[in-house]
């Protein structure tokens, strides 16, 4: 995933937001960034990617997303028509 691309879809917050989040607020735990343009308080597709950013973060990585953009917008189109999630689609921490 790009800098600019959107994690959070509904929202439109991209990567780089979530990111400069992350580093000007230092959240304690994840659900802090809702406070970050509402991320993950939509649809809640984007809550366990968020999770996985905030956890990379919290290791000291650079929070990333190693999914295409259109892979990732496909998956979220595909969890709103069905309202199940892909596992495979979640990231693992």
């Amino acid at each position: 995933m790009q800098p600019d691309d959107h994690v959070c879809v509904c929202f439109r917050v991209s990567l780089r937001k979530v990111r400069a989040y992350l580093h000007v607020e230092r959240p304690r735990v994840a659900s802090q960034l809702s406070d970050c343009l509402g991320a993950g308080t939509g649809c809640h597709w984007c809550v366990p990617f968020l999770k996985s950013l905030h956890a990379q973060w919290e290791r000291g990585e650079e929070a990333d997303l190693p999914v295409a953009p259109e892979e990732y917008v496909r998956r979220r189109a595909e969890y709103r028509r069905t309202g199940r999630r892909d596992e495979a689609a979640a990231p693992r921490e």
